[in-house]
């Protein structure tokens, strides 16, 4: 007997392919004219400009490349406001998924 699988909705794909679609990271950029190269150069840490993109896009990332965009998103934050406190966004504030 031949089972019949369960159709998957198209966000349960992209879940399962690692795509969870654009996220609050990208409008915070777009919203405080950051680019990828200014949080990049940011950064007190090896960040890339993939792990940037990927960050905005959606793509699924470990929470270790999470917390390294977190902390250069923070410190890019810091430099265009001229502060000497960092800036406390949060994971929450970031990304909408969980890294794995």
């Amino acid at each position: 007997m031949i089972e019949k699988q369960k159709s998957m909705s198209s966000l349960e794909r992209a879940v399962a392919g690692g795509d969870y679609g654009a996220q609050p990271l990208d409008n915070l950029m777009v919203e405080h004219n950051l680019s990828n190269s200014d949080v990049v150069g940011a950064s007190l840490q090896p960040v890339t400009h993939k792990m940037i993109n990927k960050a905005r896009r959606g793509r699924r990332l470990s929470r270790k490349v999470q917390i390294k965009v977190l902390d250069a998103f923070n410190q890019a934050m810091t430099k265009i406001q001229h502060v000497e406190e960092t800036p406390c966004f949060t994971f929450q504030d970031l990304f909408n998924y969980d890294g794995r």
